[in-house]
């Protein structure tokens, strides 16, 4: 009866309904959180750490880049994940997660990659280098973009979603090799600055921000991930009847509302 329980719980969990319904009550505490964190992280780092010895205030930038190369490589996962929970039990919710999460995946890699630029300039003297960690996440940036592309590239919307899984279960295999480049090769990029075999290489005035950006950021990519997941939602569901009963009273409130 408990594994019959545990299992009724998983399959209510792919329910779009059911996370349309439940995420709403949430979405009001998640932005009040989300805009608290990343003020007080942005605060603290930008104006009360104090400056790096050899790269003074240009190490801010940081507060940005660390946390969105975090979810960047974080944000993959979750987005094949849900692509392989899509192909395995067929819930057509993880496939709207995984369609939801490719394009805010796409932009974190994109701000990871133009921070490291702005942060390379005065570091190492240029923009760009084919540095094995900015080309393998450059590479990221492509598997998220063909994610994208295959979802508008089929005329079924079931074959849309299993092209863009099965992509992002293969393009899993960069994860790794972005997180180790620095290790298995000689590159420009500094080592990881956060290990969970090791403390960290920075003063813990300027680490403690970082953490509370990094907190911030997962607040914020899980707002914007339930946000855009529950728009897919209402784009597929729109001909069910509790997407259009949703409607009507949408509507109806609407109408009082200008009364």
């Amino acid at each position: 009866m408990k594994v019959f329980s545990n299992w009724q719980w998983f399959h209510r969990l792919g329910s779009p309904r059911w996370f349309y319904q439940t995420t709403g009550r949430w979405l009001p505490w998640l932005s009040v959180a989300t805009l608290l964190v990343l003020i007080i992280g942005l605060v603290w780092g930008l104006a009360y750490a104090p400056a790096d010895a050899k790269q003074g205030n240009s190490f801010r930038i940081i507060y940005i880049h660390v946390p969105a190369s975090f979810l960047a490589l974080a944000g993959y996962y979750i987005m094949a994940i849900a692509g392989a929970v899509g192909l395995i039990w067929r819930m057509k919710l993880s496939f709207m997660v995984m369609k939801a999460a490719a394009p805010i995946g796409a932009v974190l890699t994109f701000i990871a990659l133009f921070t490291g630029a702005v942060w390379g300039k005065p570091t190492w003297g240029t923009y760009w280098v084919w540095d094995a960690r900015i080309t393998s996440m450059l590479i990221l940036l492509f598997l998220y973009a063909g994610v994208m592309s295959l979802q508008y590239a089929y005329h079924s919307v079931d074959a849309a979603s299993k092209a863009g899984a099965i992509l992002a279960l293969v393009g899993t295999v960069n994860i790794p090799i972005i997180y180790k480049s620095v290790d298995w090769w000689y590159t420009l990029h500094q080592p990881a600055t956060i290990k969970l075999t090791s403390a960290p290489s920075m003063h813990p005035d300027m680490f403690q921000p970082l953490l509370v950006m990094i907190l911030g950021f997962y607040l914020f990519y899980a707002l914007v991930l339930i946000l855009n997941t529950r728009s897919e939602i209402l784009r597929r569901e729109r001909k069910t009847g509790w997407v259009r009963e949703l409607a009507q009273s949408k509507s109806g409130f609407d109408a009082r509302a200008g009364d």
